[in-house]
């Protein structure tokens, strides 16, 4: 088996217990439509109008060849896409200079770190506060942070030391790119110290919506209920979820209580 890959000589690795072997190269060719999707997710930058079908006529064109090269897209190169496209371009341009100001947490989500989720990232990003101060830390610091595990906590330690990494966010710098923590003005704390956990579906809400309601009000949500679980928000058809809050003692809110809290 090759030890790096093939198409751009990046460490080439199998995480025990796998059978795939996985290229670590974030800038690798053979990798670049997958990566610069996930990047522009609404997950990811969350730049709207920049869909796969868009982003592969970009790589198809020769407009971009990592992902950095987003960020020096002209009008010019976007409205090429579409006939009449100078609004589309227009807008995704927009779009695009208006991601360099995310917070960190969703540059961290869109980097694509194998194990890193939305929830992790927000979690470094707050505990890291600069971009700088991830890529410097140590894998025994890293493992400590809440909702990261010492598998989580590896993978985080060798995508910052690998070189295509390190060219991609400095490029991602030099186009102007937010990579620190931006603080937000906690004027109402109500569910500080609080654990929520979501479960059934929601009339009012979607999950992510309750998440920042819960999240802006100093409170935090969890994926699974425990002792430390403070209220679970049964919705819909909750399942197993609901039956562990039960045996747990949990209290348990119906969505109108929940609206009740958030007035």
């Amino acid at each position: 088996m090759p030890k790096v890959c093939p198409v751009c000589g990046a460490e080439a690795v199998r995480e025990e217990g796998e059978a795939v072997l996985r290229c670590t190269g974030i800038e690798c060719p053979a990798k670049l439509l997958r990566n610069i999707i996930h990047f522009v997710s609404k997950e990811g930058m969350d730049i709207e109008g920049l869909g796969a079908s868009i982003v592969e006529q970009l790589i198809d064109n020769n407009l971009i060849s990592n992902i950095a090269d987003i960020y020096s897209l002209t009008l010019e190169d976007i409205s090429k896409l579409k006939k009449n496209g100078t609004k589309f371009a227009t807008n995704l341009v927009n779009a695009i200079e208006e991601s360099k100001n995310n917070d960190l947490y969703k540059l961290i989500t869109a980097l694509g770190i194998r194990h890193v989720g939305t929830k992790s990232a927000k979690t470094i990003a707050k505990y890291c506060k600069t971009l700088d101060n991830l890529m410097q830390i140590d894998i025994e610091t890293l493992s400590e942070i809440e909702d990261v595990g010492d598998i989580t906590a590896e993978s985080i330690y060798e995508f910052f030391k690998q070189p295509q990494t390190i060219d991609l966010i400095q490029k991602l710098k030099t186009a102007g790119v937010n990579m620190q923590v931006k603080e937000e003005e906690k004027i109402d704390e109500r569910f500080k110290e609080m654990t929520f956990v979501l479960t059934g579906g929601l009339d009012n809400f979607t999950r992510d919506e309750a998440t920042k309601i819960i999240e802006s009000f100093g409170g935090k949500v969890s994926s699974s209920v425990s002792k430390k679980t403070t209220y679970v928000l049964a919705g819909e058809e909750a399942g197993s979820k609901l039956a562990k809050a039960r045996d747990l003692g949990i209290s348990i809110i119906t969505e109108q209580e929940f609206n009740d809290m958030i007035k």
